[in-house]
């Protein structure tokens, strides 16, 4: 098994990139399977919304980014751009793993960076006035309903797909549609959403001060 020193400096010299100032490191919708380390200058993440683009992060030397796509295959869900001359590590699926064998640090510092920015995530939203999430994604799930004939109307869309129409982070959208459960808007079939009157998932976009009543 070789030395972790001698990992790291074969993956620095056979991945690292350097970036241009506005140069785009990913964009969002691309696949990837990629995990990225800035090593200088910074890195800013934005996700598409209703209202343009909207900042979602900014990483600085030593953060990591990218890590869903990375451990998921799936597409990127933001778009990361350079905010002046940047440097950044790239690490693929297969030599992160391979990474994360031969030096179980690199595992533990991925984790606790993953368990730091959802608790950091948490709390930001806790402190985000309601309407804030709320709107955007009330507005998304509008644009996806489709007529129940059972059920009134069901929103034929993952979380995911949710949070990417709504330009939210999961974590946000999670919550917000929390909030509407709570609030006896939506429920649950087999899974999909639904939705028994527009109308009242409608009022914190009409209304964003006069929540949902039962």
């Amino acid at each position: 098994m070789p030395r972790a020193e001698d990992t790291d400096g074969q993956v620095r010299s056979a991945h690292q990139r350097v970036l241009a100032p506005g140069e785009v490191v990913f964009d969002e919708g691309e696949p990837g399977d990629e995990l990225f380390v800035v090593q200088s200058g910074e890195i800013e993440l934005t996700r598409r919304g209703l209202g343009g683009p909207r900042r979602v992060a900014r990483f600085t030397a030593g953060d990591f980014f990218g890590e869903i796509s990375a451990v998921e295959g799936t597409r990127r869900t933001a778009r990361a751009v350079a905010v002046g001359p940047a440097r950044v590590l790239r690490l693929d699926r297969t030599t992160l793993e391979a990474m994360c064998v031969s030096e179980p640090e690199i595992a533990l510092r991925l984790i606790r960076g993953l368990a730091s920015r959802l608790l950091d995530a948490e709390h930001r939203l806790a402190q985000v006035d309601a309407d804030e999430v709320l709107r955007p994604l009330v507005r998304a799930l509008l644009g996806a309903a489709q007529p129940d004939p059972r059920h009134g109307s069901r929103i034929p869309l993952t979380l995911r797909e949710i949070a990417q129409a709504s330009g939210l982070t999961l974590i946000e959208a999670h919550q917000a549609l929390q909030l509407l459960f709570e609030r006896g808007v939506l429920y649950l079939v087999d899974e999909c959403l639904m939705v028994p009157d527009l109308g009242r998932l409608s009022r914190p976009v009409e209304h964003p001060s006069a929540p949902a009543t039962r």
